[in-house]
């Protein structure tokens, strides 16, 4: 079973504010569903207690960000299903690889890992110095992480945490343990907000049984369970399933559209690796209890967290419970 981490002691030395300082200037389908539910209140920021990535009950813990596989080779995954938040990612050829962040539980172990990407140091700037488990990165991407805000975990700096399984040929075969990361990155800051609200449903929407997003290689279509309360997600016409938990079914799932450009950096077999542009602003679907509502979101400071509001900009508030965001070209 998953382990809830313990309290930590906030704190960070100061060289860790000077990195954030310097990096500051580096990155900048449709058919019946339920009812209408009736708004209770208005969504706040998690209260002590809560925890800020999915508005459920949790200890106060440090962040670990992990970068995981998706191709199929990877499928099915381990420990995606005790991650707060999952971050949907387009990489090279038109796939996508996940960025999961973990809190409030903390499984045994993770993966398929696989590489960092550029964007990621934007994604998690606003969780403030988090750890990163990855198993490598381009050469000329090291100085970048290097300088960013984050407590960093691979195969290099943490040998400890990564084991090989004869399962699955490499390189889909890397997993992470997860306490041990986290021992390897003692600077870790806690969970704090990232400006996501959870609450009662907004009045409106539209009933949804499913939705469709597409990537230039990649498709996710998430389903209405509404006896898992949650959102089924089959990749590229499969159901995603998890060794240790079962098929995933978040709560919440953001189709956050974005600007997805070329970045400076190639892979090796010299790609060009695309940049999603997280800070901006831009449409966003949001899918809860079985319905679909248009919205905004809005980062205009990249340290700050995402905003996502209804289309007269009141705030639009989560389910409780794991969110999913993908981050979709525009």
């Amino acid at each position: 079973m998953p382990d809830a981490p313990g309290p930590r002691a906030p704190g960070r030395a100061l060289t860790a504010l000077l990195c954030v300082v310097a990096a500051a200037g580096l990155y900048g389908c449709t058919g019946s569903g339920p009812a209408d539910p009736t708004p209770t209140r208005t969504p706040t920021a998690a209260p002590s207690g809560v925890s800020p990535l999915t508005g459920l009950p949790a200890r106060t813990g440090p962040v670990l960000a992990v970068k995981i596989d998706n191709v199929a080779a990877a499928r099915p995954h381990t420990g995606l299903g005790a991650a707060d938040l999952v971050y949907v990612e387009q990489v090279e050829g038109g796939v996508t690889r996940l960025l999961a962040v973990y809190s409030s539980r903390i499984p045994d172990s993770i993966g398929p890992v696989r590489s960092a990407r550029e964007s990621d140091l934007s994604l998690l700037r606003p969780f403030g110095h988090p750890a990163l488990a990855y198993s490598g990165a381009q050469r000329a991407l090291n100085p970048l992480l290097e300088a960013a805000p984050l407590d960093l975990v691979s195969e290099s700096t943490a040998p400890g945490a990564f084991r090989r399984s004869a399962d699955r040929p490499a390189p889909h075969n890397l997993y992470l343990r997860p306490a041990r990361a986290l021992a390897a990155a003692p600077d870790a800051s806690d969970v704090r907000p990232v400006g996501l609200r959870f609450g009662a449903a907004p009045a409106g929407g539209t009933a949804t049984t499913a939705e469709t997003v597409r990537f230039p290689a990649a498709r996710y279509t998430f389903t209405w369970s509404a006896a898992a309360h949650g959102w089924r997600v089959a990749i590229d016409g499969r159901a995603a399933t998890d060794t240790d938990s079962g098929p995933p079914t978040p709560a919440t799932v953001v189709v956050q559209r974005v600007t997805i450009r070329s970045s400076a950096f190639r892979d090796v077999n010299g790609a060009v690796s695309p940049y999603t542009e997280t800070t901006g602003s831009g449409t966003a679907t949001v899918l809860r209890d079985g319905r679909a509502y248009e919205a905004r979101w809005s980062r205009p400071d990249p340290a700050g967290g995402t905003a996502f509001t209804t289309p007269d900009g009141s705030p639009l508030a989560f389910a409780p419970g794991q969110v999913w965001i993908v981050l979709a070209p525009r």
